[in-house]
């Protein structure tokens, strides 16, 4: 989503909330949530789950491994359920042709460096890049060049882009900067 006037554009970034990471972050949470209930009524000796009943899975080996692949995946569950809720790597671009600056912001993991703000002159802008990887994992994204900083991305790299709407999203970005366009 973006909006633009004559001077400033605006590019809102989407985060970890994305309705994938919802699902990944629940099927994780009931599969996880599944195993640690079949290795602890393995212990137990008592059906917890009327699925699988405790006496066909033992304790040792069984029940214990199910027991750390539960307790492993409650763990990932978690990191995931906390980097959507913390809406990890969502922010905004914003170029300003009026005061000539270009404004990156995005969003971190809680702490000194939660708030991620980079501020660059528009004259210091060298380039847009297309860097593009194609094969078995598809990978299109998109970079601002900075004099003396390297590249910053402006595109998530799963953001799944076809060649003609990222060529199109470099063209109009290239124009409104009035820099050259990069292909790597």
């Amino acid at each position: 989503m973006s909006w633009r006037s004559k001077h400033i554009w605006i590019e809102l970034i989407a985060g970890a909330r994305k309705t994938s990471n919802f699902w990944w972050s629940l099927i994780l949470f009931l599969g996880s949530l599944g195993f640690l209930l079949v290795g602890t009524s393995s212990y137990l000796g008592r059906n917890l789950i009327s699925l699988f009943p405790s006496q066909q899975i033992i304790f040792f080996p069984q029940g214990l491994v199910m027991s750390f692949y539960g307790i492993a995946g409650l763990f990932i569950s978690s990191y995931l359920w906390s980097t959507i809720s913390w809406n990890i790597g969502s922010g905004y671009d914003r170029f300003d042709r009026k005061e000539g600056m270009v404004c990156i912001f995005r969003w971190g993991f809680p702490g000194k460096n939660r708030r991620i703000f980079l501020r660059f002159l528009m004259k210091d802008v060298q380039s847009i890049r297309i860097e593009v990887k194609e094969g078995l994992s598809i990978r299109r994204v998109l970079y601002m060049e900075i004099r003396g900083q390297g590249a910053i991305p402006l595109t998530r790299t799963d953001q799944n882009l076809t060649p003609r709407e990222i060529e199109q999203k470099a063209a109009e970005l290239a124009y409104f900067l009035r820099v050259p366009i990069e292909i790597f």
